[in-house]
């Protein structure tokens, strides 16, 4: 291919790039020792209504990720009910409990996790009273659809049966505590270790240093995917962020200091124009730092592309000195040198 472009007037390179990010951060020992003033737990709290349906309060914070359908998706799926019956509360500091927030590709591997504990505190209370109403071992009971089943029989309550009875308190198993309604606090053992290896295929237009993108392939392996979908607008996110600071983004300032890009009319931001359409795939090794053998993902675009473009360049023009932005103007400047 690249013979091929050079017999018609183009100069076509490849450039591989391969990461591991250390993210999720925390736990909080690793931190303290660092310096950090606070530790990076994250809290979570599940509240089961009277009539069933589920408030999740998250210290986590959503920006867009998507937040409010992966975590719900967790809760929808562990109890088999619609996720339409669960609510997602975050960044409320009326209502939500000491939290962390969102940085570092921590939102599933801390935030989520805590959901999880909580979770399971909330289903352990719910067996224990299902196992009461339904006269039977607690040890038998299992969840599946919305309902409480006693495993081997046709005996079953729904969830909004239990969390009725968890609230009129009418008939609870000796010393349990009315409601239901559970929070946690999870501090990971370890980071979580996302990698990947991404190739990006270009072409450079000799006479005016312009690149073309030809293809371009990530492939990256963040343990278990909550939702696919999100994950992969999270990298073609990524990407488009680390494309345009191979190519387009760059902080000028005149001979005083003062800035010339200091707005968006000035400051070059990548457009869909200005990418190319992504090949993506996955490996899955899950994490073995949390439960739910997830890995951060919110990164990983931004930092393989940028090097898999620059290698790209440097491999069709066949010189390594070149800076970033890789402008027309800056590439055809090493072509010629």
């Amino acid at each position: 291919r690249k013979a091929k472009a050079k017999s018609e007037g183009r100069l076509r390179g490849i450039g591989v790039s391969c990461y591991i990010e250390a993210c999720g951060i925390a736990p909080s020992k690793a931190v303290g020792s660092l310096g950090a003033g606070v530790g990076l737990w994250e809290s979570a709290e599940v509240r089961v209504n009277p009539v069933g349906t589920i408030e999740v309060l998250t210290g986590s914070h959503s920006h867009g990720q998507g937040h409010e359908t992966a975590f719900a998706q967790l809760v929808a799926d562990r109890l088999g009910i619609s996720i339409n019956q669960v609510q997602i509360v975050h960044g409320d500091t009326d209502k939500v409990q000491f939290g962390m927030g969102t940085y570092g590709s921590r939102s599933a591997a801390v935030g989520l996790t805590a959901i999880l504990k909580a979770m399971e505190k909330v289903e352990a209370k719910a067996k224990k009273i299902a196992a009461h109403q339904l006269e039977a071992s607690e040890a038998d009971i299992v969840i599946e659809g919305g309902e409480f089943k006693v495993t081997g029989t046709d005996k079953k309550i729904a969830l909004p049966m239990v969390a009725l009875a968890a609230y009129t308190a009418h008939n609870l198993p000796d010393g349990m505590e009315p409601g239901l309604k559970e929070s946690a606090f999870y501090d990971p053992s370890n980071f979580t270790f996302p990698a990947g290896s991404y190739i990006c295929e270009l072409e450079v237009d000799p006479g005016t240093g312009k690149t073309s993108f030809v293809n371009f392939v990530a492939a990256d392996d963040f343990g278990r995917l909550i939702n696919p979908m999100i994950v992969e607008g999270q990298v073609h996110g990524g990407l488009a962020q680390g494309i345009g600071q191979a190519l387009l983004e760059h902080a000028v300032y005149d001979g005083n200091g003062q800035p010339v890009t200091a707005s968006f009319m000035d400051y070059a931001m990548p457009r869909a124009d200005d990418l190319p359409s992504f090949k993506l795939s996955h490996t899955t090794t899950l994490c073995p730092g949390n439960p739910l053998g997830v890995k951060g993902c919110g990164e990983a675009g931004a930092i393989g592309s940028s090097a898999a473009v620059i290698n790209a360049i440097t491999d069709a023009i066949g010189n390594n000195a070149l800076e970033m932005p890789a402008t027309p103007d800056r590439v055809w400047r090493a072509m010629q040198g």
